[in-house]
């Protein structure tokens, strides 16, 4: 994801050679990277400038007021306009942090986009979650804005808080060390007070945060289901998740108040007496002796020591929230990515000169959580360069994940996974992103055009190499009924098309990426008789043309399979070619075939007419409906589409043929 105007992303966070730091501007270096980060720096050397120049000018003003109450008029000027020359470079080096705090800021949420995204690319698909994808939503849009706060807004008054009141304190030693021993003693105190109370805050902060994360994911849940929604009612599971998930998020929001609230009291009071102390001090020298004008003027500098840590506390709740943010981002850098050869394996082309590249699985085992049963265990399976493997078995039995895993969407716990003959861990992600298309049954399509969605399949491919996949993945007569053909919008996630549709544009992103292997989950489960014919016929410009693992639930779509592949409860039962495993009666293909026969033949009958004089329409399903009533064809469907209660079976075994003979 990175551009030549874009930093290069840094290395993640768990592959640094030492911890990551504790502190919030430590961390803050680590996730923005090594690109972005001497402009940090010179960011905190600005604002470190004005907050000492903010604590010089301070300081000055102890003399010139001294000078004042002697009546001393000529040192009294001369002190004034060196207040006054401070106060002007003061002044100065405020605009250009403030300035420069905003540069930063932004240059820091650019930083973050582009370490996340190039991150997210590394991490093996298993991670990501619906949970996660809520709070991701959330992180990349407002954590990385709350974050970028730290360097806008934060960062002048946390070092104005801390540099201007040590300026300050020597100032007051170097005139009174009593009185700078006072306040000497207080700074500890309040450091204290203050890592109490982030403490109590820390863990009402991280549930609140995960309360609004789920309500974020609610939210759009809500949004993109009000089909759904409006069919069950106000009464319906989607309503009561999203009151649920906004009525969490207002307990935690106000229990975090009740949180803050005495913390930032405490921190106060705390404040307020360390100024009633040096007071106390102050007046004990004074009936001591001691000279006037010096203590009332450091009395009033006490005063201005005390004003940027109180507003530390004031910006408490705020800062919080933007280190919370900070947490989570640290928290997705240091996921582990999958890792990468240092030298990829050199791919060889078939020595019998098929097309397509050889997929093997030698005792593969994998779970997806460590304390369940695996998904996978022990699985040995082979595809051929150019052949076609059907995956097939009960849900569950671990048909996608062996897609997933030849796609390594995740790594195997055991055993081996092979492309070409080599591990797939020995291939770069290019490297194995090049050689695969991945068909799946929920098809997502980008809101642009049907053309684009298409050119996704390969970037740098003509619009005339786009629709001639497209028309051979039967879209033409798609096209041919949208307002503005090949260059019509398609929607978010390809909502102008239907189902079917979308999954030819998936297959037409196949044919045009041209990969020597392509898998295809699931690839027709849900379509119609028509939307499955153009499927397999353009299956069938596959065939031969690369190796195809097929995963399917409806049998018929794979009986000219070269090789078909029984998994039941996460391990092969049975190989063979269809009319093998058929003949095979014990088999569990043979038993899904069965059961697929009894039931591929069921119809729903009409209701009888109401006899001569009745009253009320007939009522469907009535016992003396007759069971053998026919089934009136439709009229409105194509010549060339099969009819009747076989349509699936006479599409797929046409099919079947081409997959056969290409």
């Amino acid at each position: 994801m990175s551009s030549p105007t874009t930093p290069a992303p840094g290395p993640a966070l768990n592959e640094a050679a030492v911890p990551l730091p504790r502190s919030v501007l430590g961390r803050l270096f680590a996730v923005v990277g090594p690109a972005a980060a001497p402009a940090l720096r010179r960011q905190i050397a600005r604002v470190a400038v004005y907050s000492v120049l903010q604590g010089v000018t301070f300081v000055l003003s102890v003399p010139a007021l001294r000078a004042l109450l002697d009546h001393d008029t000529t040192a009294a000027w001369w002190w004034a306009a060196a207040v006054a020359v401070s106060a002007a470079v003061t002044l100065a080096a405020r605009h250009a942090q403030s300035m420069g705090g905003f540069r930063v800021g932004l240059a820091t949420i650019n930083a973050l986009h582009h370490r996340l995204g190039d991150h997210l690319v590394t991490l093996p698909l298993g991670w990501f979650s619906a949970k996660r994808g809520d709070r991701l939503t959330r992180l990349v849009g407002q954590g990385t804005k709350d974050t970028s706060g730290i360097v806008a807004h934060y960062l002048e008054p946390l070092l104005t808080g801390v540099l201007t009141p040590a300026v300050v304190l020597i100032g007051v030693l170097a005139w009174d060390w009593r009185l700078g021993l006072t306040l000497l003693v207080c700074a500890p105190v309040l450091y204290a007070v203050h890592r109490w109370s982030a403490a109590l805050a820390a863990t009402v902060d991280r549930r609140l945060d995960e309360a609004a994360a789920e309500a974020n994911g609610r939210v759009v849940e809500f949004a993109r289901a009000q089909s759904v929604l409006r069919a069950g009612g106000p009464d319906g599971l989607g309503w009561s998740l999203l009151d649920g998930s906004l009525a969490a998020q207002d307990r935690e929001t106000r229990r975090r108040s009740r949180a803050d609230a005495p913390a930032r009291l405490l921190f106060g009071i705390t404040v307020h007496l360390g100024v009633a102390a040096a007071l106390v001090v102050g007046t004990s020298r004074l009936l001591d002796g001691a000279d006037t004008a010096v203590l009332v003027a450091l009395l009033v500098l006490t005063v201005r020591f005390a004003e940027p840590v109180a507003a530390v506390a004031n910006l408490s709740t705020t800062l919080r929230g933007s280190v919370t943010a900070l947490e989570n981002i640290v928290e997705v850098l240091a996921e582990r990515p999958l890792p990468e050869p240092a030298e990829p394996a050199a791919l060889t082309e078939p020595a019998d000169g098929k097309r397509g590249l050889a997929v093997e699985l030698r005792d593969v085992r994998f779970g997806y959580e460590a304390d369940r049963p695996p998904v996978l265990d022990g699985v040995n399976l082979r595809a051929a360069p150019g052949s076609v493997v059907a995956l097939v078995g009960a849900s569950g039995a671990g048909k996608t994940t062996v897609t997933r895993l030849v796609a390594r969407f995740a790594d195997v716990d055991a055993g081996q996974v092979l492309v070409g003959g080599h591990d797939v861990r020995d291939l770069t992600a290019d490297q194995l992103a090049g050689l695969l298309s991945v068909v799946f049954q929920d098809v997502y399509l980008f809101d642009d055009t049907v053309l684009e969605n298409i050119r996704a399949g390969r970037p740098t491919a003509t619009d005339e190499e786009a629709e001639r996949a497209g028309r051979l993945a039967r879209l033409g007569e798609v096209v041919d009924r949208l307002p503005d053909g090949w260059h019509t919008r398609v929607g978010e996630g390809g909502a102008a098309l239907s189902g079917g549709e979308r999954q030819r544009v998936s297959l037409a992103r196949a044919l045009l990426k041209d990969a020597p292997i392509v898998l295809l989950d699931e690839a027709t489960a849900w379509l119609d008789a028509g939307n499955q014919a153009a499927v397999q016929r353009t299956l069938a410009e596959l065939s031969g043309r690369c190796t195809l693992l097929v995963v399917a639930h409806r049998l018929e779509t794979v009986v000219g399979a070269d090789l078909i592949v029984v998994l039941d409860e996460g391990r092969v039962v049975e190989t063979g070619t269809h009319e093998e495993l058929l003949a095979r009666k014990d088999g569990r293909y043979a038993a899904f075939w069965r059961e697929r026969t009894a039931v591929g033949g069921w119809r729903l009958d009409p209701a009888p007419a109401p006899e001569s004089g009745a009253a009320g329409p007939a009522v469907p399903g009535q016992a003396d409906a007759p069971t053998d009533a026919p089934v009136e064809a439709p009229t409105d469907v194509p010549a060339d589409v099969p009819t009747g209660e076989h349509a699936a079976e006479q599409v797929s075994e046409e099919a079947a043929k081409e997959v056969r003979t290409p």
